[in-house]
């Protein structure tokens, strides 16, 4: 999945479930939003608002401090001090995701705000459906520094989620996602205003390493609180 010492993510080929899933839209209640917040696009009392903007425009984004607590806060400090204003997005790949926050645009560099590597912080409640706000790492077990990636995938992937995923998440893989990679990062995050701004990334044309030829820069992220 992950080239050791270079923060990439290689798409996989994702488990087939033996299991169909209904094609029935579930209705989001209060107790799914609640179980599932990347769900809903409105921004709850213990979740955090930011605008990514980037000079191809801005991605709003919701965070969830209590179920990804030290990736939020590693986020929203460097975020404030200003550690990814002029940053590239250093790979992107369409139909999978797009990944920056390396200050050196190699996809090689950049570290959390305390200076050291931080682990992965699972959660049965998020998932890397579309839209999904995630830390990406090496193949060290404790690796997760400042890179992220924002999951672009529009294909339907309900067909391809595990048995044990919970229904309202296997419908929300029919708009896309990428469920080979749940359970090996960590989400925490979610966009909700500003997909075609990511989509429009995705399809720039890349050379190696799958770097834009024309640069895409984060020109600032706000954090409202």
């Amino acid at each position: 999945m992950i080239i050791y010492g270079v923060f990439f993510l290689i798409p996989s080929q994702p488990t087939t479930s033996s299991t169909q899933m209904s094609s029935t839209s579930l209705s989001t209640t209060k107790e799914t939003i609640d179980s599932f917040p990347q769900l809903s696009t409105d921004i709850a009392e213990n979740e955090t608002a930011v605008d990514m903007v980037t000079s191809m425009g801005t991605i709003k984004i919701k965070l969830f401090p209590e179920l990804a607590p030290k990736a939020v806060e590693n986020f929203i400090s460097l975020s404030k001090k200003g550690y990814y204003d002029g940053t590239i997005f250093h790979r992107v790949i369409q139909d999978f995701m797009i990944q920056g926050g390396d200050p050196e645009g190699t996809g090689t560099g950049g570290e959390s705000i305390w200076g050291e590597p931080f682990e992965v912080e699972p959660s049965d409640q998020l998932y890397h459906i579309r839209g999904a706000l995630a830390m990406a790492k090496t193949n060290a077990p404790i690796s997760i520094g400042s890179q992220f990636f924002i999951v672009q995938n529009q294909q339907d992937m309900s067909s391809s989620v595990a048995d044990t995923v919970p229904n309202e998440i296997a419908e929300a893989y029919e708009k896309g996602g990428y469920p080979s990679l749940d359970g090996h990062y960590t989400v925490f995050g979610q966009v909700i205003h500003g997909m075609e701004v990511v989509d429009a990334i995705a399809a720039l044309k890349t050379a190696k390493n799958d770097l834009p030829i024309e640069p895409v820069t984060v020109d600032s992220i706000v954090v409202h609180e």
